[in-house]
C-alpha cells in the first residue's frame, strides 16, 4: 500500500507537467485557425485574450484563451474550451466523467467526498451537480434525438437478421417528490440553507420505467429462482407516450423488432399501457399474475377475515385455477357466489369485472409454456434500481430538469453504456 501511494506521489507531478504542455499545444495549434461563426458560417474575429484554470484528475491547469466574436451575429466562442470540454474555473471533461459515476450511485454530497477519497480530488458539491446536469442534459437531448430518429419511418435500425422470436416488455410506474417554490432559497451569511417545505399532496411526478429482455435469455440461478442475463432499461419523468417511444427507439437500435417478432407486453391492468400496446402490430398482452392475485386477496379478506387461513386457501385454489388457464371457470365460480353485505357484493362485482375485462390477457398456461413469464418483477426490480435506490433516499426532492438529467446518466451506468459518455459533448447550461 505505501509503496502505491509513494508511486503516486512520486508521479503525479510529472504526469500534471505532461498534460498541461500537450494543453499548451493544443492552444498553441487552434491559435493559428480562425472560427467560423455556426450561425451564419463568417469568419469570426479575435475579441481578446484570457488565461483561463479548470481542474483535472493530476491537478490545476491553465491556458491563454481566444474569445472570438461574430461581427454581424454578436455571437461567442472560445475554441479551446470547446475543443478540450470545460468552462473556466470548472472541471476537465475526463474528471467530470468520473465524478458524474459517483453522482449516479450516491447522494452529491457523498459523491464529493468519495472523490478526495478515491481520486485525491477535491472538488464542492456544487461542483459535483453541475458537472451532472451538464453532461446528464447532454445524454438526455442524445436519447431523445435518437427516439425521434427511429420514429421516422425511413429511418434505417440496426439489423433484424437475427431478432428474436419474442421480446418481453414490462412497464410501471413510480412517484418521485419534487420541489414545488415560489423562488429559491437564499442562504443569510454564514447560516445554513431554510429547510425545503413539506411535500404536499399532488407535489410528486411519475416516473415511468420500461424492462426489455429476451425470454430465452432466462436462466435459473437456483431452484425456484430466476434470473435475467441482460436486460435494457427506459425510465421518463410522467409521460406514457415518451416511455413507449424510447422503447420502441431501443427495441430498432438493438435489432429486436423484425418482422416475425412478438412483442410481450406485461402489465398490471393500467389502461395508458394497454392502449399504447396498440404500437406493436405483433404483440402478446398479460396481465400480471400478481396484480390478479392481488384484487382476489381483496375479496379473501372480505369473505374470511383478515388473517384468517381459510382466505389463504380461497385465494391458492383461484391461483391454482389461473395458472392452469381456467380464467372463465373462475369466473363462473365467482358469480355463482351469493355475498351477505354490500360491501362484498360490490368487491366481488368488481373482482368478476376484472378478471372477465382481462381474461384474454390471463391465459397463463399457454404463457409458461412459450417461455413469456407471467410476472411484472423485472420491472419493479427495475424501479428499486433505477428510482428508489438513489431519487428516493430521505429528504430527497428534484427538480424536473435535476431528475430528467440523473436519470438519464443513471440508466447509462445500469445498461452498461458508461463509454457513450465518451462520445458527447459537455453542455453549457449558463
Amino acid at each position: 500500500m505505501l509503496l502505491e501511494r509513494e508511486v503516486e506521489i512520486e508521479y503525479r507531478p510529472r504526469m500534471q507537467e505532461s498534460l498541461q504542455d500537450k494543453v499548451t499545444g493544443v492552444a498553441d495549434s487552434l491559435r493559428q485557425q480562425t472560427p467560423a461563426c455556426p450561425r451564419c458560417a463568417q469568419p469570426m474575429k479575435r475579441h481578446d485574450t484570457e488565461t483561463v484554470s479548470w481542474t483535472a484528475r493530476f491537478g490545476c491547469f491553465h491556458a491563454p484563451v481566444d474569445r472570438y466574436r461574430c461581427p454581424a451575429c454578436k455571437d461567442e466562442c472560445r475554441p479551446l474550451l470547446d475543443h478540450l470540454g470545460v468552462e473556466p474555473g470548472r472541471i476537465s471533461g475526463s474528471l467530470a466523467r468520473l465524478l458524474a459515476l459517483l453522482a449516479v450511485v450516491v447522494p452529491y454530497p457523498l459523491a464529493a467526498r468519495l472523490a478526495w477519497l478515491l481520486l485525491g480530488v477535491k472538488v464542492s458539491t456544487s461542483g459535483i451537480w453541475n458537472v451532472v446536469q451538464r453532461l446528464g442534459e447532454s445524454v438526455a437531448r442524445y436519447s431523445e434525438g435518437l427516439s425521434q430518429y427511429h420514429a421516422d419511418s425511413r429511418s434505417e435500425g440496426a439489423s433484424t437478421q437475427e431478432a428474436p422470436p419474442a421480446v418481453v416488455l414490462s412497464v410501471d410506474g413510480s412517484m418521485l417528490g419534487m420541489q414545488v417554490r415560489q423562488q429559491r432559497r437564499r442562504r443569510t451569511g454564514s447560516e445554513p440553507l431554510p429547510p425545503l417545505p413539506p411535500v404536499q399532496e399532488g407535489q410528486f411526478h411519475e416516473v415511468k420505467t420500461g424492462v426489455l429482455l429476451l425470454p430465452g435469455e432466462r436462466v435459473e440461478t437456483s431452484p425456484g429462482r430466476h434470473s435475467v442475463v441482460r436486460r435494457f432499461l427506459v425510465s421518463c419523468l410522467g409521460n406514457a407516450d415518451d416511455v413507449f417511444r424510447h422503447l420502441y427507439a431501443q427495441l430498432r437500435e438493438l435489432g429486436w423488432l423484425g418482422p416475425h417478432t412478438v412483442v410481450v407486453i406485461i402489465g398490471d391492468g393500467a389502461e395508458w399501457i394497454w392502449n399504447r400496446a396498440t404500437m406493436f402490430v405483433r404483440r402478446c398482452e398479460i396481465l400480471d399474475f400478481w396484480h390478479a392475485l392481488e384484487h382476489a386477496w381483496g375479496v379473501a379478506r372480505l369473505l374470511y377475515g383478515e388473517e384468517s387461513k381459510q382466505a389463504g386457501r380461497w385465494v391458492h385454489r383461484i391461483a391454482e385455477d389461473l395458472r392452469a388457464g381456467r380464467v372463465l371457470e373462475v369466473i363462473a365460480r365467482l358469480e355463482r357466489m351469493r355475498p351477505r353485505t354490500p360491501e362484498l357484493r360490490e368487491k366481488l362485482q368488481g373482482l368478476i369485472a376484472y378478471y372477465s375485462e382481462h381474461a384474454g390477457r390471463m391465459r397463463y398456461d399457454e404463457y409458461l409454456r412459450l417461455g413469456y413469464g407471467i410476472g411484472s418483477g423485472a420491472v419493479e426490480s427495475a424501479h428499486k434500481q433505477v428510482v428508489h435506490a438513489r431519487f428516493r433516499q430521505a429528504g430527497m426532492r428534484w427538480s424536473e430538469a435535476g431528475a430528467r438529467r440523473l436519470l438519464a446518466l443513471r440508466l447509462l451506468l445500469l445498461n452498461d453504456n458508461w463509454a457513450l459518455l465518451d462520445r458527447v459533448p459537455m453542455l453549457s447550461l449558463a
